[in-house]
Parts: structure tokens; C-alpha cells; sequence
């Protein structure tokens, strides 16, 4: 197995509507979690990915499943939960392109997961695990899964890629940054945005937040700077590899998750870290280009041609 991650999704409603969600009479239904989005990104590279989750005995945990079968994700670790239900979030696009996201996840499934629940033979088969601070948030059974996971990682040799993927409403301040740090000094490689790096180190200084989670214990921190592209920081080098210009932002949402699949196959495949995190920021430029969290993640000839024609237009300006 390339790549394990854990967490939750759920069942993303989108209206067919512009404007506040109160008018809204009709939606699509998808869905989305940064866990299975950054699955689905490495899958569609053709590298094998796995899911550890819980869903509700239900409809939307039915087609959540069905959903991601079709993505080649292996679903065997998800249990089916009889009393609790899968997670709903609602997306509302309004007016110059301002978007905002509602969640309805408290008591879901997935905030069951307990450390029972995680198969060791099934995490140690795996080359890299991803994890993000929202998991940790939903609840303390599955804070407690996480710690396990990452000690069963970490025993094994299984790299941990840690996104902080701070969510302020899902815990006090004083928790989530207790807990962010800990995990981000437990994981081998951390994902941060400058936004997260200020909350645990009070500094927007990209170089101090970089150097901030190596001194944690982390072998390397890639701080994501959107748009302008993303620093890497290693015990021996650090540099800035620029984003992407994209003409119109129609859906940010996802793209710190498509980042992160980018750069997982940049792993996977041994590229140079800069060719990785290069690949990382096409990832994420391309992700914002329609609506969803995982419709725009690219396959490679897509992605490929993206960055060709990206490097284009640099010679020629």
C-alpha cells in the first residue's frame, strides 16, 4: 500500500444556486473530507490508497463507500456504525465569489473511532500515512486513535505526513495547540499554512515556522504560502518553489488537500523535493478551477500539460 490515511467525510451538498443558502431549493450531492481527497489525488495516479474511517449504517455512508470504490480506494478498514450517523456538509457560493461551509458533524460516525478500531498489520503495509489536525479535534476517542496510529506508524517505519488543518470551531484554542504540536513533533513531514504556523508559534515569519517544526522533531516542513506557491524547509535546505497563476479562483476549498496528494506521489515517485513540492503546487492550482474538493484533482497527462504550459508562458513573458 502507497499510502493510508484516517478521518472523516462527508456528504457534501452543493446548491445549483449563487447566494445565501436560505433561498436554495435544489443541490448536488457529493463528497468530501481532507483524508479521502488527498486518497483520491494519489489514486489517481495510479498508486495504491486506503481509508480508515467509520460511516453511519446509512444511505449517504452507502454511497460515500460506492463513491470511493470507484476512486480505487480500498474501503475494507471503514466500519459501518448502527447508531450514528455520516456527516453532512453544505457549501454557499455568494457574491464575488465568497464561499462559505457549514458542517453538520457532531455525533457522526466517525467521531466514534476508538484506537479498537485500527487494524496494526493494515498500517504497517503502508508506505506513508497521512493524518490532519481535524481528526483529533471531533473527539478524544479519536484523538486516542490517532496517537495509536502513529505510534503503530512509527514502530513500523511508516512515514507520518501531518496537516495541522487547524478548524478553530472544533476545539479551544489552548487543546488545539497542545495537541497540533505534539503531533506535528511525532510526524516525519508537516504541511502547514502560514495562518497555522502563527497560531502555534505566534509568527508569520515563514522562515521561523519552518524552522519551528523541525526544531519539534519533524524531518521536514513544507509552509504553504496559496497562490505564491510553498517553502521547504530540511535540516540542510530551504527554498521557495513559486505557485501558479490561475485567471479565476472558482472553489479554493480542497486545494491545501490536493497539495498534499501532489506531493505525496512526488514522494512515492522519488522526485526532488523541489520537483515535488512543484508538482504539489500544480496540484493545488488546479483544484480551484471547478467546484469541489476533488472534481479538479488531475490525473497526470492533465497535470503534466498544466505545468508545460505553465513553464511556457514564464519563457515567453
Amino acid at each position: 500500500m502507497d499510502l493510508i490515511t484516517l478521518g472523516e467525510t462527508m456528504a457534501l451538498f452543493t446548491p445549483s444556486s449563487e447566494g445565501y443558502l436560505r433561498y436554495a431549493s435544489q443541490f448536488s450531492r457529493s463528497f468530501a473530507g481532507a483524508e479521502t481527497n488527498v486518497a483520491i489525488g494519489v489514486s489517481r495516479f495510479g498508486f495504491k490508497t486506503g481509508w480508515i474511517s467509520k460511516v453511519g449504517k446509512d444511505e449517504f455512508g452507502q454511497a460515500l463507500l460506492r463513491f470511493l470504490r470507484g476512486e480505487q480506494i480500498d474501503v475494507s478498514q471503514v466500519k459501518k456504525d448502527e447508531e450514528y450517523p455520516t456527516g453532512l456538509m453544505f457549501k454557499e457560493y455568494l457574491r464575488d465569489n465568497k464561499l462559505r461551509v457549514f458542517y453538520y458533524r457532531k455525533e457522526s460516525a466517525a467521531s466514534r473511532l476508538v484506537p479498537k478500531d485500527i487494524d496494526e498489520t493494515y498500517i504497517k503495509r503502508a508506505k506513508y500515512l497521512f493524518l490532519s489536525g481535524i481528526t483529533p479535534a471531533l473527539s478524544d476517542s479519536c484523538y486516542e486513535t490517532v496517537k495509536r496510529t502513529v505510534e503503530v506508524a512509527r514502530n513500523e517505519g511508516t512515514a507520518i505526513i501531518f496537516d495541522p488543518n487547524l478548524r478553530r470551531k472544533l476545539w479551544t484554542e489552548d487543546k488545539a495547540r497542545r495537541i497540533l504540536t505534539e503531533l506535528s513533533g511525532l510526524a516525519d513531514i508537516v504541511l502547514p499554512g502560514v495562518a497555522e504556523g502563527e497560531f502555534l508559534f505566534g509568527t508569520s515569519d515563514v522562515r521561523e515556522i519552518g524552522e519551528s517544526f523541525l526544531e519539534l522533531g519533524a524531518d521536514m516542513a513544507v509552509v504553504k504560502l496559496g497562490a505564491k506557491g510553498a517553502h521547504y524547509f530540511t535540516g540542510s535546505e530551504h527554498a521557495l518553489v513559486p505557485g501558479f497563476k490561475v485567471e479565476r479562483v472558482i472553489d479554493p476549498i480542497g486545494a491545501g488537500d490536493a497539495f498534499a496528494a501532489g506531493l505525496i506521489t512526488g514522494f512515492i515517485e522519488n522526485l526532488t523535493l523541489k520537483d515535488a513540492v512543484n508538482r504539489a503546487n500544480g496540484f493545488g492550482a488546479m483544484v480551484t478551477l471547478v467546484k469541489g474538493d476533488v472534481e479538479g484533482l488531475p490525473e497526470r497527462i492533465e497535470l503534466e500539460q498544466f505545468i508545460s504550459k505553465a513553464s511556457l508562458e514564464d519563457v515567453q513573458r
